[in-house]
């Protein structure tokens, strides 16, 4: 897949590995759409793109995923101003840190729109018109989450499992069809997420992981653009985080389960 000309829509576009995408296709793309929930975030990014890329046409859409009455109401948008998107990166998530027990039943509604509904239907309402004309790409963030069931992190972790899965299936079903899937899986990123992800009355935000397999945001989309430009199925970024999600799929689940017992569950 080509990305210049492409006319590409971004989820969770306001801050993050989203925003990080909306920068590196700058230069390169026809037009973007940004979507996001804070809007003045979103207006900052066009402002700064539109400096940067003169011919570049920006959107922004303040959306909030997680409420399926806007979605529809973005889905309906799509389809009035005829949006020729080919390029569709379902980026936006949400996720909660900590005991499943103690999760709050709306948080945990919340990510499944988010993280599996949305994306669903983002990806169904946009195919038809890639299929129709042959060409697209579809770029799924998943996690490094969704290998493997996670204590602390358990819906989210399931929910990504769902993105990977799904997006597997769909190539599947689209080979020969010109349209390119892929789905990107990253470990430690140094982004907001985590701090939303914490619980309120936490004493310390937690960090993105061990230093040693946080990679950096620029690297991340680089590598991302990078495989679905080559029709690459799944990237994980970084080498070291390449081995450590290696040995951990080749785990045995019952190995697994001794290992969650050594592990205390973040309260």
């Amino acid at each position: 897949m080509k990305l210049e000309g492409c006319n590409a829509l971004i989820t969770g576009a306001s801050a993050g590995i989203g925003r990080e995408f909306a920068r590196q296709l700058g230069g390169r793309v026809r037009s973007l759409i940004l979507i996001a929930r804070r809007e003045e975030r979103l207006n900052e990014l066009r402002d700064e793109l539109n400096k940067q890329h003169p011919n570049l046409a920006v959107s922004v859409r303040k959306i909030d995923l997680a409420d399926l009455a806007q979605l529809n109401e973005l889905l309906a948008w799509l389809d009035h101003e005829r949006s020729d998107v080919n390029l569709l990166i379902n980026n936006a998530g949400l996720g909660d840190l900590g005991p499943f027990a103690k999760s709050d039943p709306v948080r945990n509604e919340q990510m499944l729109l988010v993280n599996v509904v949305a994306l669903t239907s983002l990806t169904r309402h946009l195919l038809p018109q890639m299929i129709a004309k042959q060409g697209g790409g579809i770029l799924n963030i998943s996690s490094s989450a969704g290998f493997l069931p996670i204590p602390g992190d358990a819906v989210y972790a399931a929910t990504k499992a769902y993105v990977t899965n799904f997006s597997e299936a769909l190539r599947a079903e689209l080979r020969g069809t010109g349209i390119s899937v892929c789905t990107l899986c990253p470990g430690p990123v140094s982004t907001e997420f985590q701090e939303v992800a914490s619980r309120p009355g936490r004493n310390a935000k937690p960090g993105p992981g061990p230093g040693f397999l946080e990679v950096s945001v620029g690297e991340v989309v680089r590598e991302a653009l990078a495989s679905l430009e080559a029709d690459r199925p799944l990237v994980v970024p970084g080498f070291a985080m390449k081995i450590v999600m290696f040995l951990g799929r080749l785990t045995p689940m019952p190995l697994l389960r001794l290992l969650f017992r050594l592990i205390p569950t973040r309260g």
